[in-house]
């Protein structure tokens, strides 16, 4: 049986984190490319480091459709502006920007692309994870939800000009106590955030930063016997690549649950959606949030594998925890009857192949609201009532 009483801990990283700054450039050029050719294939990495950003990786579209690498730069440099970075280590305006982008193997193409015999292949083998819990109203894991949360809020009042102190490079960390199963109280709260004021301690950065961690959880989640832990170095000025070196998708877990569930080890960002270490995740999310909407399972954690040029996924397996009120069997049998789960389907159901991809690169890919053109389209709960009526 799972505990029921435990201390459980996840992290989150602003937009202004140096991997996040890379996650934000690489789903820049995505949309930047499959929003003038919604078929293109893109795989884009992002390298950065003091004034200095190295953009690599394959983009195949047509001739038509091509990009030079002025247009790929000039829409790095402002993805950096709208982030907030006008340092004098890592500046918008004088950062250097290299483009070392070139077409997609030919080897690689060939086995994702529908022929006359074949139906559209998985960009990639690999296996992929979706999760969903019913402890909080997004159905994610309250320590992750909140983390992000509370980092948004920041970068929220940032932009706003509502908190001129604070910087774009940020961390956040939640521990929460869980009992008989569910959160109820923060056992203690990580904020580590760059300020613009080099005079500022720890004790005024919380000043700063409380109200909007107050604001992120529920209410009377933060009590007296709260663990606060604020710029627990005591300063932090130089902040995003100037002060560590980016690196798209290396926040997966970030990206992700927050390490209440397994990730499956591909990162998401810089990928167009034939690439399943993306679409698949997002697909696996889509349906273990609508089995626990559907009320099958308090928990579901959907695992689904995939062989590179192969259009059916290898393996279904869902795991419920104990928490199912039908039995997993079932549950499997109804996601297998129900979703069609190839490549295709799932970007043609999802409505992926649309420029949506820069807005899931900071404060996670899922928990997310639905959004009116197609973005967090895996975040809809639009298969409940077919889920309750396989029962």
């Amino acid at each position: 049986m799972a505990r029921q009483n435990y201390l459980f801990t996840s992290e989150s990283v602003s937009e202004g984190h140096p991997d996040k700054v890379c996650d934000q450039i690489s789903d820049t050029i995505v949309d930047l490319i499959i929003g003038r050719q919604p078929e293109a294939r893109v795989a884009v990495e992002t390298a950065a480091t003091t004034n200095r950003v190295v953009l690599m990786g394959e983009v195949s579209v047509s001739e038509e459709n091509a990009f030079s690498p002025e247009e790929i730069c000039a829409a790095a440099r402002e993805t950096i502006r709208e982030i907030g970075y006008m340092q004098k280590g890592f500046h918008f305006k004088t950062a250097l920007i290299e483009c070392l982008i070139h077409e997609q193997s030919s080897d690689i193409a060939q086995g994702v692309n529908a022929s006359e015999n074949k139906d559209e292949g998985a960009g990639d083998q690999g296996i992929m994870f979706g999760y969903a819990t019913n402890e909080t109203p997004e159905l994610m894991p309250a320590p992750i939800q909140y983390s992000h949360r509370i980092l948004k809020l920041m970068a929220d009042a940032r932009h706003a000009g509502d908190a001129p102190l604070l910087g774009p490079d940020a961390k956040s960390q939640v521990t929460v106590e869980y009992r008989d199963g569910k959160p109820v109280r923060a056992h203690t709260i990580v904020v580590s955030t760059q300020h613009t004021d080099p005079n500022m301690e720890s004790a005024d950065v919380r000043k700063v930063i409380e109200p909007y961690v107050i604001n992120a959880l529920p209410e009377g989640f933060v009590d007296a016997n709260t663990v606060w832990h604020v710029n627990p170095t005591g300063r932090f000025v130089i902040g995003g690549p100037d002060g560590d070196a980016g690196l798209t998708g290396r926040k997966i877990i970030v990206d992700t649950y927050g390490g209440a569930a397994p990730h499956g080890g591909g990162a998401f960002s810089g990928k167009d959606p034939t690439k399943v270490d993306r679409s698949a995740a997002y697909a696996a999310r889509h349906v273990a949030k609508n089995v626990v909407a559907a009320g099958l399972a308090d928990k579901c954690c959907l695992q689904l594998a995939y062989a590179i040029g192969v259009a059916e996924p290898l393996s279904i397996y869902v795991d419920t925890y104990g928490t199912e009120h039908v039995d997993s069997l079932l549950i499997e049998k109804i996601i297998r009857e129900t979703v069609n789960l190839t490549p295709r389907s799932i970007r043609t159901r999802l409505g992926l192949n649309r420029p949506i991809y820069r807005r899931t690169a900071a404060y996670g890919h899922f928990g997310r609201e639905p959004e009116a053109d197609g973005g967090f389209s895996w975040e809809r709960l639009d298969l409940v009532d077919a889920f309750k009526a396989a029962i």
